[in-house]
């Protein structure tokens, strides 16, 4: 049998910010996660984000709904062209308001998506939003962050210990919003009955270490709304310094694969 999902997501002001910039869209027909961390002021950042999610969703259903034989999974490239292109049509919204609407001018948002079929999963990103996967006991993050701090890192100009403490550490590279054009980030990753796959902003991952967010799986791994809130209830006791946004997948189902993979395209 074709694994099947659990959802849960969760979202926090925290306890130094009076608005939530961010947004979580969980879509089950088309077995879809996005989460958008915004920014550029009060209001902009919380529009760009509920923009950049929604339009990504509207895309991929029209793009679902085209699919000329829907009982066969489209490839994995064309599922990844799909994804960047519903990015796209999302960065083009939100950089055309910010540009029209003086008010939204500057505003932009992360984005992080987890779209899944048959025993895969493809995660998007742009900017530093985060997916990891927990997976028997252990936490493996899949995206990697487009930020300054990162790209420090990755040249060896900090270690990662130096990095919790950079005063720049929120500075990404890449935004849905900023320019005309962007480019989503897409990996596919292969998954197993019971993985959970984690999306959560920034609010969640700079609050707690990897090994923290490991702790408090961990500790709820029956349930996955109270893990959804355990890990806000944990980034709020570290600081809560901003808003805090999580989602939660979780596989059900048979590690062998099916003779034709489910497919979630089926509205």
């Amino acid at each position: 049998m074709p694994l099947s999902l659990d959802y849960s997501s969760a979202l926090d002001t925290g306890r130094a910010r009076h608005n939530n910039e961010d947004a979580v869209l969980v879509d089950p027909g088309l077995s879809l996660c996005l989460l958008a961390d915004g920014m550029g002021g009060y209001n902009a950042g919380e529009v760009a984000s509920e923009m950049a999610v929604r339009v990504m969703r509207d895309h991929l259903v029209e793009w679902a709904a085209q699919q000329p034989d829907q009982s066969t999974p489209p490839t994995s490239p064309a599922v990844q062209a799909a994804l960047a292109a519903a990015a796209q049509h999302a960065n083009r919204a939100v950089f055309t308001a910010a540009q029209t609407v003086p008010e939204y001018n500057g505003m932009g948002t992360t984005l992080v998506g987890a779209l899944f079929g048959g025993h895969q999963v493809w995660i998007g990103h742009l900017g530093d939003s985060r997916a990891y996967r927990w997976r028997a006991g252990r936490l493996d993050q899949l995206s990697r962050d487009h930020s300054l701090l990162q790209e420090q890192i990755d040249a060896g100009l900090l270690t990662a210990e130096e990095a919790q403490f950079a005063a720049h550490r929120n500075l990404v590279t890449r935004a849905v919003g900023v320019e005309p054009e962007v480019m989503l980030e897409v990996h596919e990753h292969a998954l197993l009955p019971g993985d959970v796959i984690l999306l959560c902003s920034d609010g969640l991952s700079d609050m707690l270490p990897d090994s923290g967010i490991a702790q408090v799986l961990r500790q709820h791994d029956s349930d996955l709304d109270s893990t959804a809130h355990a890990l806000v209830d944990a980034a709020n006791a570290a600081g809560g310094r901003d808003n805090i946004s999580v989602i939660l997948a979780r596989t059900k189902g048979s590690q062998n694969a099916s003779a034709r993979a489910w497919w979630p395209f089926r509205r």
